[in-house]
């Protein structure tokens, strides 16, 4: 099968490249799928270069949609043929950017859903869902989500709405509209964001959902009167510097089979900025890299 993998450390656009291997097979516990779609994350770029080093050559691709073609000793509740969405596994020689892949962790994929709004589920809403995890009880709370129109932030604003709060979220114009349908306040990002915020709210916010760029805290700080009040997913050095929170490594994909039958209802959305054919895999990376990813970018084995 073809798979796209890295045999060093470095940058994706250097060290990946598509090879064709052994289909692998499931072990205990484990299914294989034949891959339909295949989201592609941040930390893709990032495990290609280090993050979460093992055994060379490795694969990218966190997040699948596929049909189950194989089935591990002691798997129950599932049969070939299944359609199903979650996460790959990818520790071995290759992951979900491939034409068959290994899953641990998987759930069904309702009617209505496409294998590519499915894949592009599940790694945003799992880190939106521990972010909400850590802030405690939004319901009927002012709640700031910057970075709204990143994947992450998408999904949080989405989440916090659904859980009753009232949502500012700081965005640009890609996603205004539709966060703004969806009932979220939307104010312009960058310079002056907190005191947009501030003026909107009328003062402090509750809490804050960070997904934006690191480089935001400074003037996030200013919507709210306790840093312990932030939670974010992508500034760490703020969680030293500031006493802002983190959104933990407790994953939380047991919220998938629910959120897909909301996203198949039309509930909740991810837009979809481009799929691709697996070997084409350098233009997503190019627009992911870009600063301008508008949505998930999805490779179709």
């Amino acid at each position: 099968m073809r798979a796209l993998r890295f045999h060093s450390y470095g940058a994706p656009a250097d060290v990946l490249r598509l090879d064709d291997i052994a289909v692998p097979e499931p072990g205990p516990g484990e299914i294989r799928v034949a891959v339909e779609a295949c989201g592609l994350t941040p930390a893709d770029w990032a495990i290609c270069g280090g993050l979460h080093d093992g055994v060379l050559p490795r694969g990218i691709g966190l997040e699948i949609s596929g049909i189950v073609d194989a089935i591990g000793p002691g798997v129950t509740g599932v049969a070939l043929g299944d359609p199903v969405l979650g996460p790959s596994s990818y520790t071995g020689a290759s992951a979900g950017a491939a034409e068959q892949a290994i899953m641990t962790d998987w759930h069904p994929r309702p009617a209505g859903l496409s294998a590519a709004e499915a894949a592009a589920l599940p790694m945003a809403f799992e880190t939106a869902q521990r972010g909400l995890d850590v802030l405690g009880d939004v319901s009927g709370k002012t709640v700031l989500i910057s970075g709204a129109g990143t994947t992450i932030g998408l999904a949080g604003a989405q989440l916090a709405l659904l859980s009753g709060a009232r949502v500012i979220a700081g965005a640009g114009p890609a996603f205004a509209d539709r966060l703004r349908a969806a009932g979220a306040q939307v104010v312009p990002y960058g310079e002056g964001l907190g005191r947009r915020v501030s003026d909107l709210a009328g003062g402090p916010v509750d809490l804050v959902f960070d997904s934006a760029p690191a480089g935001t805290m400074p003037e996030l700080l200013t919507t709210v009167t306790d840093p312990a009040h932030i939670v974010t997913a992508t500034d760490f050095a703020a969680l030293t510097e500031h006493g802002v929170r983190s959104t933990g490594m407790t994953m939380r994909y047991d919220v998938l089979t629910r959120y897909a039958e909301l996203a198949a209802q039309g509930t909740l959305f991810m837009p979809i900025a481009g799929t691709y054919p697996l070997e084409d895999w350098r233009e997503p990376l190019a627009a992911s890299q870009s600063g301008r990813a508008r949505g998930k970018h999805v490779l179709i084995p």
